[in-house]
């Protein structure tokens, strides 16, 4: 199976989510999550740290609009492009205007609105907490065609797997570059997201975010834990509108080894306590 994401090294290089006050929503991120705030219209809002991007367009609350991944250059780029069209996927131009010229988009089998492009260069100076945005988690009816989509189409990666006792997929990790995954999906009574993250880096940096989330009268709604699949530290927060923060700190860097299945239990998704099973 060619890993034509993985070859071209896609990253998660922004998110936007709408929301019935899509405003609040922006406030919110600009000073939790430490972003400098920006409204460029009455239906756009977004807020940019380093590494970190966010739009926030009017709509259903807890509802992605699109995810952008970025990859390194035009070859890897073209190499996708020619990988899903060989695949029969549906494609459009993306409007995302992170990215240059030459971008594009496709629906998943669930509905979520994935851009693919090469970033254009942005310089934010912003002295913020370090925290890059770095990946995305789907809930999804059905674990395994997440899985034939994204690894079988796309050419993903899968790292990890944790199974059902009669072997069918409660969650899924995909990675289309060298972090751990960037891309995952538990199964769940619902479609959408499950969560997004920013990987702090070190357990310091998990403290300040702490600290800061203290400073802004957020409280932890998990963690900190330590999960087993990617062994990375992690605490969670919950946006206005529900939707769920996870900052993670360490996650593991894969070089080739086999996939890794893991059993659906609490201590799979949380070493060091209580867990919060999806299905």
């Amino acid at each position: 199976m060619t890993l034509t994401a993985v070859q071209a090294g896609f990253y998660l290089h922004h998110l936007s989510f709408e929301s019935l006050c899509p405003e609040r929503l922006a406030l919110f991120y600009s000073n939790v999550m430490d972003m400098d705030f920006n409204k460029q219209s009455d239906t756009e809002w977004r807020c940019e740290g380093p590494g970190r991007r966010m739009v926030f367009v009017p709509g259903e609350n807890k509802k992605m609009a699109y995810a952008g991944m970025a990859c390194r250059d035009r070859e890897g780029l073209e190499a996708l492009r020619s990988r899903v069209l060989s695949e029969n996927i549906k494609i459009s131009d993306s409007s995302s205007s992170y990215f240059e010229d030459g971008a594009f988009s496709l629906k998943d089998p669930d509905g979520n609105l994935l851009c693919f492009g090469i970033a254009r260069f942005t310089d934010n100076k912003r002295k913020a907490i370090k925290g890059p945005i770095q990946h995305l988690t789907f809930a999804s009816f059905d674990v395994e065609r997440f899985r034939d989509f994204y690894c079988g189409k796309l050419g993903f990666r899968v790292t990890d797997q944790v199974l059902h006792d009669d072997g069918s997929l409660a969650t899924c990790f995909t990675t289309s570059n060298h972090e751990h995954h960037t891309i995952a999906c538990f199964k769940s009574d619902r479609k959408g997201v499950d969560h997004h993250s920013y990987e702090a880096g070190s357990w310091d940096y998990i403290r300040d975010w702490c600290d800061h989330f203290s400073d802004h009268d957020v409280s932890l709604m998990w963690g900190p834990g330590r999960h087993g699949p990617g062994n990375n530290l992690f605490v969670f927060i919950e946006d206005p509108d529900g939707n769920w923060i996870e900052v993670s700190a360490e996650l593991e860097v894969v070089c080739d080894r086999e996939i890794r299945d893991w059993p659906q239990a609490e201590r799979t998704l949380n070493l060091w306590g209580n867990a919060i099973l999806r299905s």
